[in-house]
């Protein structure tokens, strides 16, 4: 990530911003370097929205690398920077950016479906990646391929989550509830192999399912 952003993050680049909720000497810094940018006001920055600024996804584009690292560590929501990120119109940066976050999308799936507990909630490191890429299958695709204990104790949870007061029957991900996701995740929470998933949650799967 910071090998791809560093032409662009590595310059300094004028931000021009609400006065209101930044001073002079915030916008002066998000004009700098953003390797030097404070943890506090990149938190702020990535909280905003894209009123706030003349030119939201520029500056989004600079300060990507170190709002990833504050959400993997789990210090952000992750739905909010989801859809913050299609706001952003992070489809339209350069390859080898947008090479670069999918990568470590990748690499964060991986990695959170072979430990458990990870940092922060495994659906909402699920929610991240589906709502940026706009879709839940490969993701899906990889769970059922990693047959872990961790990557089955994250399931529980998962469906722990999904299944309070019946949300898997109509779940909808990101901020804004830009993925539908209950299509795709129903039929393939029934296609895992048996055992993967606890009889008493598969019983409400599959009553959400054929109801």
């Amino acid at each position: 990530m910071d090998a791809a952003f560093a032409p662009l993050s590595g310059l300094p680049s004028p931000v021009h911003g609400c006065t209101h909720c930044y001073t002079d000497a915030d916008l002066k810094a998000l004009a700098g370097p953003a390797c030097q940018v404070t943890e506090p006001l990149l938190s702020s920055v990535a909280y905003s929205t894209p009123d706030h600024w003349d030119d939201f996804p520029g500056l989004y584009r600079r300060l990507i690398p170190g709002i990833v690292r504050l959400l993997v560590a789990d210090q952000l929501d992750h739905a909010w920077i989801a859809s913050q990120l299609l706001a952003a119109e992070w489809h339209t940066w350069p390859a080898p950016e947008r090479a670069a976050l999918e990568e470590l999308w990748h690499a964060w799936w991986y990695a959170a479906l072979h430990t458990h507990p990870t940092n922060g909630h495994i659906t909402d490191v699920l929610e991240t990646l589906s709502v940026t890429t706009n879709t839940l299958t490969p993701w899906l695709t990889v769970w059922a391929d990693v047959r872990t204990d961790a990557s089955d104790l994250h399931l529980s949870d998962a469906l722990d989550r999904w299944l309070l007061q019946d949300e898997l029957a109509d779940l909808r991900l990101g901020f804004r509830n830009e993925l539908h996701a209950t299509p795709p995740l129903l039929p393939w929470l029934l296609s895992l192999e048996d055992g993967r998933i606890g009889a008493a949650q598969l019983i409400e799967v599959e009553r959400i399912a054929y109801s």
